[in-house]
């Protein structure tokens, strides 16, 4: 009987000793607790498709890998205000984002660090363009009144804020059309005007040179604004930060890099430092689109 009493006692020891062990390396794999091959997650805004932004973005992800010695994955938000929220609290490690996104993440948890942005046929700015069909009888802004309008997720930079933006400068708010719809990504906004289901909508411009062939026309365009922005968490080591800086402004240097960039837009000739005032002009178009009710 002492016998099987010791072996119990024995038995009880070495589960009490496994439990400690789980607890302790559930502890240290807990996000927040240094860990060299602890995955850095690269987050992205929905602005295409799921399936496109992985293809687009892998190769970037597994070049950062190798420049960080950390494995990246790569999260596509459920829309841009999950994506705010996310970078905001710190639960990315690194964050695509658009402009406008980039901004209200600031105004909302303060500055990121910025890692850098994009540069686009040699130039760190981009516009929107107002589109619709290549047959269309409307040639101005003034005659989208009475209209079916298509943008995209309300937080999107040129898919909805800036040309909000300019049709308001034109004297057309959302009440003067006869609807308005806000959609998953530009894709679907072109495709929408081109089979006749809005009568105009707003995309990004490299959106629109890619279906314009397929018979849509510019009706008008955004002004100017700082490109999209690649920004980390506040948490991450400096030297983290300065490595990663320095390996996307390298990509246009040789032909891998290149081909890491070409993957993520036809037209992307590299990757530039950026500060925060750099989007100091969208900050003001912000400004007056929330003094009219748009936020």
């Amino acid at each position: 009987m002492r016998l099987k009493a010791n072996t119990s006692l024995s038995f009880s020891k070495f589960k009490f000793f496994v439990f400690i062990f789980s607890l302790l390396t559930s502890l240290l794999c807990r996000p927040g607790i240094s860990n060299a091959q602890e995955s850095l997650i690269l987050g992205i805004h929905p602005y295409l498709p799921a399936t496109e932004l992985i293809d687009r973005f892998t190769l970037l992800a597994r070049y950062l890998s190798e420049k960080t010695g950390q494995p990246v994955k790569l999260e596509i938000a459920k829309d841009y205000k999950d994506h705010i929220d996310k970078i905001g609290k710190d639960k990315l490690d690194i964050a695509f984002m658009g402009p406008a996104s980039y901004v209200k993440m600031v105004s909302l948890y303060g500055k990121k660090p910025i890692l850098a942005r994009l540069e686009i046929s040699c130039k760190p700015t981009f516009r929107g363009i107002i589109i619709v069909k290549k047959e269309s009888p409307l040639h101005s802004l003034e005659d989208l009144k009475g209209k079916s309008f298509a943008f995209a997720d309300s937080e999107s930079t040129m898919g909805h804020l800036i040309p909000r933006f300019v049709l308001l400068e034109a004297g057309v708010r959302v009440e003067d059309l006869a609807s308005h719809a806000f959609l998953t990504n530009h894709n679907s906004i072109a495709l929408g005007v081109l089979m006749g289901n809005y009568d105009a909508g707003a995309v990004k411009e490299d959106v629109f040179y890619e279906y314009k062939k397929r018979g849509l026309k510019e009706l008008a365009s955004t002004p100017e604004i700082s490109e999209h922005v690649f920004v980390t968490c506040n948490s991450l080591p400096t030297e983290k930060v300065r490595t990663l800086q320095e390996a996307l402004y390298h990509l246009k240097d040789d032909k891998k890099g290149r081909k890491i960039l070409s993957a993520l837009r036809d037209n992307l000739t590299g990757m530039v430092p950026a500060v925060d005032k750099d989007y100091d002009s969208l900050r003001i178009i912000l400004q007056g689109l929330e003094k009219e009710g748009v936020k």
